[in-house]
């Protein structure tokens, strides 16, 4: 079965960006003045307002679950008096019912209970702790400045406050491998998030991971490996019944400027195609089988039902899967409809 991302009630995020903001350290894979195009020193309470205010503005006026989410930095990391003019302004949203909640994302190592009482009062719904990876060799190579028992400790106190707990992980670190990897997702579910994000390191502009990639100190992945081994970590979440709400950098207009990303397995729809691996993987199963059947011998034509939500995935971009089956099993006619009644992690061979 196809894992899948659960949109029944996926929120509209509000996001407030405070690139680095908070951060006691520079990750080697960092650079977020540059992903977003901003920096922390343009944050104020005094701005906040506005930035969401026209956020809304722009926005369509069906009405959706809502979050305003503070990301791109370490928010816990932030003075206290920081921390509570933030969330000051964006509960006014809350208390004008113009938005439901507050998320934000943080480092491990800065969740205590004394900074996790300075969100009382506070219509905080959600907490992302940035653990990256539950590797501390991974961990310490890519100059985090905590470990994976951090990650363990903070989650089980944003649990015990009754915050929605979400966790980042990110795949092709320094000293990563598939089995690193996925030993990652294992003790990340251990934790019982309600919810996942997946990242693919890429190497940044300005980061000392964009020095150690000059000098050949680090490899990135490929494309192919990411989207290979992240398809491997949608399965294995769903399977855990956690879902997974990202997969792949959020495409802007600042990553996509050529100088921004130096190498590695960015693609702006890095999510369709792990979709599309899983999909094709599945329709080979199908059609191997298919074919025992027939002795192997090729099969000159094939219908392959999908619901109509799912048709896409299928197809892959620019019908990439469609052109690899054919040519896998000798295919001369391989057409694709569309079934409601299938679900959309489904795929039936007629």
């Amino acid at each position: 079965m196809v894992g899948s991302v659960d949109r029944a009630c996926k929120p509209l995020i509000v996001p407030v960006f405070i690139p680095h903001g908070g951060c006691p350290h520079r990750c080697a894979f960092c650079n977020q003045s540059l992903i977003t195009g901003a920096s922390s020193a343009d944050v104020h309470p005094s701005n906040i307002h506005h930035r969401i205010q026209s956020f809304l503005d722009g926005c369509r006026t069906s009405r959706r679950p809502s979050q305003i989410a503070f990301f791109g930095g370490n928010f816990l990391g932030l003075s206290p008096d920081r921390i509570v003019s933030f969330l000051s302004v964006a509960g006014r949203f809350v208390t004008e019912k113009k938005i439901d909640g507050i998320r934000f994302s943080t480092r491990p190592d800065t969740i205590d209970s004394e900074r996790l009482a300075l969100l009382s009062g506070f219509p905080v719904e959600t907490v992302e702790i940035g653990a990256q990876s539950m590797m501390d060799p991974v961990l310490e190579m890519a100059g985090r400045g905590h470990g994976a028992a951090d990650t363990v400790r903070a989650a089980g106190l944003v649990r015990e406050k009754g915050f929605e707990l979400g966790l980042q992980i990110m795949v092709g670190l320094p000293g990563d491998d598939e089995e690193a990897c996925m030993e990652t997702a294992r003790r990340a579910a251990e934790l019982s998030p309600d919810f996942v994000r997946i990242y693919p390191t890429v190497v940044v502009a300005g980061s000392r991971l964009a020095d150690w990639y000059r000098d050949g100190t680090y490899h990135p992945w490929s494309l192919e490996r990411a989207v290979s081994l992240v398809s491997r970590l949608l399965v294995f979440f769903q399977r855990k019944k956690i879902k997974v709400i990202r997969m792949g950098l959020q495409a802007t207009e600042d990553l996509q400027a050529g100088d921004t990303i130096l190498a590695g397995p960015y693609h702006p729809a890095f999510g369709h195609l792990v979709y599309s691996h899983i999909f094709m993987e599945q329709a080979m199963g199908l059609l191997m089988c298919r074919m025992g059947e027939k002795d192997g011998k090729c099969l000159p034509e094939v219908v392959l039902r999908v619901h109509p939500r799912a048709e896409s995935r299928l197809r892959g971009l620019k019908n990439e899967n469609i052109r690899r089956l054919k040519e896998r099993f000798g295919i001369e006619r391989l057409a694709v409809q569309g079934d409601e009644s299938l679900a959309e992690d489904d795929i039936e061979l007629i």
